[in-house]
């Protein structure tokens, strides 16, 4: 088989940012890493692209291999590249994104492989450019939160108003006026009220809600501006 004549060793490694809803707070996975260089500093999701897989493949697997969570949808954000990124080696990485709703997943099966979520306030410092993808990863977060129905995808299946708007706060880390944001949402119609309340709310119990799923799929790529000209806070 043909190759290129190309004597320059470079690997490619793959890191995952994955933000977590804890019902108050936005948190981040992560990991202390367990070899050098860095060894017991605090890192994100990541390992080396074997070469028969794709990159994707690649993201699933060393997110399964690292937490055991499994079945996540995961969006490639950017790829860093400095030449001295690693001190070891010449090393590109690709970066991944997702959003999960924590109490979805095995938490039994994340503790198990030493990893933890941590609210993103108080993140520890983080090895080479891992910081550098956080903020990245964060302002996709925000920007696309802004525009989409993205935060949903952090939410329980059925939920209030009030715990929607704690998630955009968390992710905008700002206060939000109450009544406009319930308006705005509600405006969208991609809330379906089940008529049920929620019976450990201490706003009355406030109703519950769910997605209305067929809708948010078609006009998910609609602009909805729920956040107006969102004035991101500085970044972590």
């Amino acid at each position: 088989m043909t190759r290129y004549e190309h004597p320059t060793r470079i690997l490619v490694a793959i890191d995952c940012i994955i933000f977590g809803f804890d019902g108050e707070e936005l948190d981040l996975l992560l990991i202390k890493r367990n070899f050098e260089p860095e060894k017991g500093k605090w890192s994100l999701m990541g390992g080396f692209l074997n070469e028969t897989e794709d990159l994707e493949k690649g993201a699933e697997r060393i997110l399964y291999d690292l937490t055991g969570l499994k079945n996540i949808f995961v969006e490639q954000i950017g790829t860093f590249g400095k030449v001295s990124r690693d001190p070891v080696e010449r090393t590109l990485s690709v970066v991944f994104f997702a959003l999960i709703n924590i109490a979805d997943h095995d938490q039994e099966a994340v503790k198990a492989h030493n990893a933890n979520w941590i609210t993103l306030g108080k993140k520890p410092k983080l090895i080479f450019d891992h910081d550098d993808m956080v903020r990245m990863a964060l302002e996709h977060l925000r920007y696309n939160a802004a525009l989409h129905p993205l935060g949903f995808e952090l939410l329980p299946e059925r939920f209030t108003i009030p715990q929607l708007q704690k998630l955009y706060e968390a992710i905008y880390d700002m206060k939000l006026d109450r009544r406009n944001f319930s308006r705005k949402i509600l405006s969208t119609g991609l809330l379906i009220d089940t008529g049920e309340k929620d019976e450990n709310s201490t706003t009355k119990k406030a109703g519950l809600f769910r997605l209305d799923r067929e809708r948010y799929q078609k006009k998910f790529y609609s602009f909805w501006n729920f956040i107006p000209n969102p004035a991101l806070p500085e970044a972590l």
